[in-house]
């Protein structure tokens, strides 16, 4: 297998597991605002609240509920780059414990 291709394949992993965070984060606020996730501005645009986990942090809080700033406050939001960073370093780490 290439190095590219290899790359690639742990690229699609990386991102398969944090789709499952993505849902899992959007759950947990869905939950723990009873659905209220948008500002007014945010649904009189018609805002998807999905939209709200994955794109940037100040398009997030501009159309975000109280309520949803609220729950980011205890639990934050985990963008795609922090994701891919925290599980490079768990790959690299369990290759090093596995190469010992």
């Amino acid at each position: 297998m290439s190095i590219i291709s290899e790359a690639f394949d742990a690229w699609r992993e990386c991102r398969a597991e944090y789709d499952g965070t993505l849902y899992a984060q959007y759950e947990a606020a869905e939950e723990a605002t009873r659905g209220a996730m948008l500002n007014a501005r945010g649904r009189e645009k018609g805002i998807d609240p999905f939209s709200l986990f994955m794109g940037n942090e100040t398009r997030a809080l501009a159309y975000a509920s109280e309520e949803l700033v609220e729950h980011w406050a205890s639990h934050p939001r985990i963008t795609f780059a922090m994701f891919e960073k925290q599980w490079a370093a768990q790959r690299e780490a369990e290759l090093i414990e596995d190469a010992a």
